[in-house]
């Protein structure tokens, strides 16, 4: 029960596609034109790195145990890193829904959009080794996920923000 599987034990493509994506994510919130107050910026930073703790903390262990993050079965200091690859996303998913103007039924395609990006996103932490799935787990399996999630930010930030407080 307490055996630990390690997946690789070096500093390679896992940790440099975390620090990658870190970087790129910031690089663009720092380029896009600010639209949000320091709150709304910090919620929807906060709020990816929030659900990707929830979820992984609910689903990747005991009793259920359906993946594994980073190099190791436990957890180690790199994996609480990467949780902040969530950060840039949860900004940027509302930036979008702000700029475009998305209201009513177009809501569910731009949800759709973003649950494809996930997805694709995700089968890419799959291929360098960051997730590792167990028990019978499959990235379609996180397709529900993402759709709970995009949407349960978008009510939420809706519900605490719900005039054009946004910097113009």
């Amino acid at each position: 029960m307490n055996d630990v599987t390690i997946y690789d034990n070096r500093f390679n493509g896992n940790e440099w596609f975390v620090i990658a994506m870190i970087v790129v994510g910031i690089l663009a919130i720092w380029i896009l034109p600010k639209k949000f107050t320091l709150t709304q910026s910090l919620f929807n930073l906060l709020i990816g790195v929030v659900f990707g703790l929830m979820f992984d903390h609910t689903i990747a262990v005991p009793p259920f145990d359906l993946y594994d993050v980073g190099d190791e079965s436990r957890y180690q200091l790199f994996d609480i890193f990467s949780y902040t690859m969530y950060a840039p996303f949860g900004y940027i998913f509302i930036y979008f829904y702000k700029k475009w103007g998305v209201r009513g039924f177009y809501t569910i395609p731009y949800i759709l959009l973003w649950t494809s990006m996930g997805i694709g996103v995700e089968w890419l932490s799959v291929l360098v080794g960051i997730f590792h799935y167990k028990h019978g787990y499959q990235l379609t399996y996180s397709i529900p996920i993402y759709l709970f999630l995009q949407t349960i930010h978008l009510l939420l930030y809706r519900m605490f923000f719900p005039e054009h407080k946004a910097i113009s």
